[in-house]
């Protein structure tokens, strides 16, 4: 069975890491999540999620601030990690390999043992600060990942544009669902 950790940060887009844990959970897939403390507080703002339901939805849920956790090692054998979404401050820490948290210590282990670690950054603009810090992981392998719409899709709803855009950076980790609609060409 697939390993995949989901990090999720304070930043705007709560949803985006609630439903790949529900995508991934749906595609047989062992889900390991960390919710930031800021994470909790965007998530009631932002959706009619409850915290603690998101957690208990997981096959298994660390805290934030336990770096001796299974995923803070890579002998556990993760396939892969997804921050969604992932703050600017996270993106800092994980550019300069600050693992002073769980989401960011298994951020750096995934990167280290070469596996894929996706970034749903969720800022605009971007300074050139951002920018830099963007470059930094990208050079270190990770898969910086916005949340961009695929329009090509036609989604008719914001669910349906979260779904896809979920279901494209699943696709990077290599899982497939049905809510990644492959560009097929023109007819």
């Amino acid at each position: 069975m697939k390993k995949i950790t989901i990090g999720i940060t304070g930043a705007s887009g709560a949803i985006y890491g609630i439903r790949a844990v529900e995508m991934l959970n749906s595609a047989g897939v062992e889900t390991h999540l960390v919710v930031s403390e800021a994470a909790g507080i965007t998530m009631a703002l932002e959706t009619d999620y409850d915290i603690e339901t998101v957690r208990k939805s997981a096959h298994r849920c660390h805290d934030n601030r336990d770096i001796g956790a299974s995923i803070a090692s890579g002998s556990f054998g993760m396939d892969g990690m997804v921050i969604a979404p992932c703050s600017m401050r996270t993106l800092g820490a994980v550019a300069n390999s600050l693992g002073d948290n769980l989401i960011v210590r298994a951020a750096d282990v995934t990167l280290k043992e070469g596996k894929p670690l996706i970034l749903v950054v969720r800022e605009t603009p971007l300074h050139r600060g951002h920018l830099r810090l963007l470059d930094l992981v990208a050079r270190a392998g990770g898969i910086i990942f916005p949340p961009v719409p695929a329009l090509y899709g036609r989604p008719r709803t914001i669910e349906e544009m979260v779904d896809g855009t979920v279901g494209r950076f699943l696709h990077r980790l290599g899982v497939d669902t049905p809510h990644y609609h492959r560009w097929q060409g023109i007819a």
